[in-house]
């Protein structure tokens, strides 16, 4: 296979990354816009939410596609209400502090690691995804003067992989028009602008905290449902999402949703094809060297706007 189908096919795995990634550095970069917390723990959420879907996926049994379905609903669901519960019971009592939200969440991380490691066990458990098609996938080459297609061996993906850049692609815009179309999330811009004045016009600040600090454990713990099974679900897994979800929320802006997607497409796409042609590892390396540039030459963001 020459040079052209192998970078297709790097760019069509580093589309996946990119889409999961999207999904958790979202709801990351939601959690700082709104309520100026760095959220350590948001990779234990990505983790807890690929535990419980292997187990929700497990428990329903019969057809995958049946307990993935549920699994898609009551994973993000219940990651939700357990990081707004530990919104009004840990972060609220220190008064939403930057430092010490930032121990704070630190604490949550070990707390969901080691209960998880206590009641799910050390072992990596795939979940079986409910298609999995293997899709050819045509290459087009001019050959004696004329364009013609065929199809190199090897080049393939699976449904699966392309439904879930589909999936996040919708959710995504979902998220949009949920803070863009609704009141919920005019209510959200309001307290991210300005808390004392949305107080003083009668907003639940802390209500909305909650909530967003829900809404974004649960963007994360959908990613990790849509991804478990191509990786597979363990205790240990929350801490490449969590490195990668600030470098694409620095990279992006911090607080700006359309630069955090840009960014996520940008290190998704990177880190498959320097995966799949180099190592994780340079792909890792590069990301962090690029963070350490823009900190230097823009540290707003790309996406960011410079604080007046």
């Amino acid at each position: 296979m020459e040079f052209g189908p192998y970078l297709l096919l790097a760019s069509l795995e580093g589309a996946v990354t990119a889409a999961v990634l999207a999904l958790t550095a979202v709801g990351l970069s939601l959690v700082f816009g709104v309520m100026r917390v760095v959220n350590v723990a948001h990779g234990e959420f990505f983790m807890l939410g690929a535990v419980l879907a292997w187990w929700i996926a497990t428990t329903v049994g019969g057809h995958p596609a049946l307990g993935f379905a549920v699994a898609l609903v009551v994973a993000p669901l219940i990651v939700g209400v357990l990081a707004a519960l530990a919104d009004m019971t840990v972060l609220k009592r220190v008064a939403y502090d930057p430092e010490r939200t930032i121990v704070a969440t630190i604490g949550l991380l070990y707390i969901i690691q080691q209960v998880t490691l206590m009641t799910y066990g050390p072992e990596a458990r795939p979940v079986e995804p409910p298609f999995n098609h293997r899709l050819a996938i045509p290459w087009i080459e001019r050959v004696e003067g004329s364009w013609q297609l065929y199809y190199p061996w090897g080049l393939s993906t699976t449904s699966y992989k392309l439904a879930v850049i589909g999936a996040a692609a919708v959710v995504l815009l979902g998220v949009w028009a949920l803070l863009a179309r609704t009141r919920i999330g005019l209510v959200m811009r309001a307290t991210q602008l300005d808390r004392d004045m949305a107080t003083a016009f009668g907003i639940p600040v802390e209500r909305v905290y909650a909530l967003v600090f829900g809404l974004g454990a649960a963007l994360a713990a959908l990613g990790a449902v849509l991804v478990v099974p191509i990786q597979q679900a363990h205790y240990l897994m929350g801490g490449d999402p969590l490195l990668l979800s600030f470098i694409v929320v620095i990279i992006g802006g911090l607080g700006s949703l359309p630069g955090t997607v840009a960014a996520a497409i940008l290190i998704g796409l990177s880190d498959g094809i320097i995966s799949v042609f180099f190592s994780p590892t340079l792909a890792k390396i590069i990301a962090t060297l690029l963070v350490a540039l823009v900190l230097v030459f823009r540290p707003q963001g790309l996406f960011g706007t410079r604080a007046a």
